[in-house]
């Protein structure tokens, strides 16, 4: 049962800025806390345990259990956030992941790696969730757009940086070392930050329920009514939904793919940092932009011609081999991805009302970062039986045609 809130609250980027400040910078330590493992992990799988050039589906093992438990991780953190609130689950997000960088150090076997990204994945899961469902509750319907964009501007460029800063700092202390104090620092920074200065949201969520929506404020929605609206029974949702799924398998690719062919075509961990974070630099900075026009604009439009354009990205990829051209197709996906990836999300944020808003978000990122698996997975499967690295990009290239085609027909 809902307790009725008698003091207004505020609501607008503007109104409530510091706490928007101060949830920009924890999705900014996610992304530094995933970006660590952007770059560094697969040449530590190569170099540590030999397993880049033996078996890409072994390899690919870490991102299906990252996808798993982030998918999962999402749904539940959905779930919690309405039981307990916002700042609780994140803080939990921050304490779990506090074994990741002394499990990365002490890895014995592939295994540990392994253990290790599945802390992650949980960890993402729910201190991701959290600050994009908290700067919803407190910003305005005109500016949900806006409000994604700015979070995942943050996030990833956050990842960007990770992926960066661990490349070099890996090779000034190892690449055990430089993970250890890398995320010790990331961690602890964040955590402090959050039980400091973070304010709990839910309140605002309650209030927009019993006072702006009062027809609805009573009703109980159900998490399995949710489910089933967002994964088959409302074809808009589900056509915005798969498109989430699908286009995390580039996000796979990029993760277990390109540091293998790019590391193997340069010879350079710093220039393959470079760039495969060129990728989430434009991705990052694009997103302050993309998220403000789907407010003019509409989301469809955009979400389209951002999966259409990642789509091309993923597929020139390995058609010419220079630097300039690496580059050239990483930033166009990273441009894609800038479009579509907010805007898929402010786009469920539209159909959602305020008492379900938040399952609906975590039900959505559950399908979504279930793509991670799916794709790591098809990736591996691929490799495994064309022995050929380049499929990877047909196949996920193929991938996103479809899904592109779909979300236009039905989205």
């Amino acid at each position: 049962m809902i307790t009725l809130l008698t003091q207004p609250l505020t609501y607008g980027l503007k109104n409530n800025s510091p706490q928007l400040f101060q949830w920009l910078l924890q999705v900014f330590f996610v992304g530094l806390m995933l970006g660590t493992t952007r770059i560094v992990i697969t040449p530590l799988a190569e170099q540590e345990f030999g397993l880049a050039k033996d078996s890409l589906l072994l390899l690919s093992t870490f991102v299906i259990a990252f996808g798993v438990v982030k998918g999962c991780m999402n749904f539940v953190a959905g779930y919690w956030a309405e039981k307990i609130g916002r700042k609780p689950v994140h803080l939990a997000g921050w304490l779990i992941a506090l074994p990741i960088p002394v499990l990365f150090y002490f890895a014995q076997s592939w295994a540990w790696v392994v253990f290790a990204t599945v802390l992650l994945g949980i960890n993402q899961g729910l201190t991701w969730s959290m600050s994009q469902t908290a700067k919803l509750d407190i910003t305005a319907a005109d500016e949900r757009g806006l409000t994604i964009g700015l979070n995942e501007f943050a996030g990833y460029t956050g990842v960007a940086l990770g992926g960066l800063a661990s490349a070099y700092i890996s090779q000034w202390l190892g690449l055990k070392t430089g993970l250890l104090v890398f995320g010790f620092l990331i961690i602890s920074l964040a955590f402090i930050l959050t039980w400091l200065n973070i304010v709990e949201t839910r309140p605002w969520a309650l209030y927009q329920t019993q006072h702006e929506a009062p027809t609805t404020a009573t009703q109980t929605v159900s998490t399995w009514s949710v489910f089933k609206r967002m994964s088959w029974s409302d074809s808009r949702l589900l056509a915005i939904t798969q498109a989430g799924c699908v286009e995390k398998f580039v996000d796979a690719l990029v993760w277990i793919v390109y540091p293998i062919y790019l590391y193997q075509k340069t010879q350079d961990l710093p220039l393959t940092g470079w760039i495969i974070s060129i990728y989430g630099l434009v991705w990052g900075a694009s997103q302050l932009l993309t998220g403000h026009w789907s407010d003019k604009y509409g989301r469809q439009r955009l979400n389209v011609t951002g999966m259409a354009l990642t789509t091309i990205g993923v597929l020139v990829m390995p058609l010419n081999e220079t630097v300039l051209w690496w580059s050239f197709s990483s930033a166009l996906t990273g441009l894609g991805m800038a479009l579509l990836y907010p805007n898929l999300a402010a786009a469920i944020a539209d159909f959602s009302q305020p008492q379900w808003r938040a399952t609906a978000i975590g039900i959505y990122r559950f399908w979504r970062d279930l793509g991670y698996a799916i794709g790591a997975l098809l990736l591996g499967l691929a490799a495994y039986l064309t022995q050929d690295l380049t499929v990877a990009f047909w196949v996920v290239g193929g991938c996103m045609a479809m899904s592109t085609a779909w979300l236009a027909a039905k989205g």
